[in-house]
């Protein structure tokens, strides 16, 4: 498993974080300011990269948090089955290796997916995504 730590106060909208071991995208990181005894905290809601769940967590400002490393690779689909759900064959560009993934079901990708067609995916936490299609 490849992450990075990250400072709490630090984080941006837009970048991956765990929350509960689960792969995270931020929607909103909001950063309150210390009182007279206490420490700033930072309210962060993501939302699932893999499930859509959307989740939120408070820390303090100077706590450490977990970010996944994203590998983005490219593969060809070799054929595509009739099962249900529709299952996809692909070959990785880089180095070869042949796979199956199930058909995404986002409306804006569906459509061109099609044989011989290039996507890109991302590897997240040992498990794969298809993005995009080309």
């Amino acid at each position: 498993m490849s992450i990075k730590i990250l400072e709490a106060s630090g984080l941006k909208v837009g970048r991956y974080i765990l929350i509960d071991e689960e792969p995270c995208r931020v929607a909103s990181a909001e950063k309150s300011k210390s009182g007279k005894h206490g420490h700033a905290k930072v309210r962060i809601i993501a939302i699932g990269f893999f499930d859509g769940v959307k989740r939120s967590i408070v820390l303090p400002g100077d706590a450490k948090i977990q970010s996944p490393i994203i590998d983005k690779r490219v593969a060809q689909i070799n054929f595509i089955t009739d099962a249900t759900p529709p299952m996809l064959g692909l070959m990785d560009l880089e180095n070869y290796e042949n796979f199956e993934m199930p058909m995404p079901d986002e409306g804006s990708i569906e459509g061109r997916i099609v044989q011989g067609a290039q996507v890109e995916y991302w590897i997240v936490m040992e498990r794969r995504k298809i993005i995009r299609a080309r």
